[in-house]
């Protein structure tokens, strides 16, 4: 089951994905994306695609500047928890 986090991949990410992409483009404002959040060295558990991060609440609730990998993007990414989201870094 899919949760309330939004996930953003690179749009240049040429690997299947299960997140939708309509085309629209985030900057890092809109993403209250910080760069000193990536000083952050809380990697987590590695997930085997990308939908997977949605539901994290549900079981392992994601704390800001937490990282994972995504096997099926070959990506690392983080959460942001002001706009709950996680960012392809």
């Amino acid at each position: 089951m899919a949760g309330t986090a939004a996930v953003f991949i690179h749009s240049e990410q040429n690997k299947a994905s299960p997140v939708e992409r309509d085309g629209l483009i985030w900057n890092e404002q809109e993403l209250k994306f910080d760069h000193s959040i990536l000083q952050s060295t809380n990697s987590k558990e590695a997930m085997a695609n990308a939908i997977a991060l949605e539901g994290l609440e549900d079981y392992d609730p994601p704390q800001n500047g937490d990282k994972r990998y995504v096997e099926s993007l070959d990506a690392e990414f983080i959460y942001i928890q002001e706009s709950k989201s996680w960012v392809q870094i």
